[in-house]
């Protein structure tokens, strides 16, 4: 089986260095994705997690990938859901190229064969985050939070 390949586009009214920020600084991300923040220090093999406000880690992996302010590759596993992390490792590239007065943003998200329940929830959860995203970069308010499910808690 192939693996399932997710990919956005969208073309939002910014530069590519604030969109870069709007991705990697945590500040900003919470705005834009339901309270959750990224952290890394964005070197090439460095850790990399998604965390709720509360501390809940929902995702982790490692940066694979970095160009600065253009390109961002990274492992990704959910760790919130068993059946989510079961599928193991995905790999995410955020490509940004300015457009005139846009930054055209790319994401390709990648799920191993078999994964078809979790690029279903990427599905849906990507086009709220970027839409989110691009509206606070062109008018300074990000869309209402969507409900984030309860995560559950895998066994030690």
């Amino acid at each position: 089986m192939a693996a399932e390949t997710f990919v956005y586009v969208t073309y939002i009214r910014t530069t590519v260095e604030k969109l870069w920020e709007a991705l990697t600084e945590p500040q900003f991300t919470r705005r834009y994705w339901s309270g959750i923040h990224q952290e890394s220090d964005w070197r090439p093999g460095s850790s990399w997690a998604l965390k709720s406000s509360d501390g809940d880690l929902w995702d982790s992996g490692q940066v694979l990938e970095i160009e600065r302010p253009r390109r961002l590759v990274v492992s990704w596993r959910n760790e919130a859901f068993e059946w989510a992390h079961a599928i193991g490792f995905t790999r995410c590239t955020f490509e940004l190229a300015p457009q005139g007065e846009t930054v055209k943003l790319t994401i390709t998200h990648e799920v191993p064969a078999g994964g078809t329940r979790l690029k279903d929830a990427i599905s849906q959860g990507w086009p709220h985050i970027l839409s989110s995203l691009k509206s606070l970069l062109e008018t300074g308010q990000p869309l209402p939070s969507m409900p984030l499910p309860k995560p559950e808690r895998r066994p030690a």
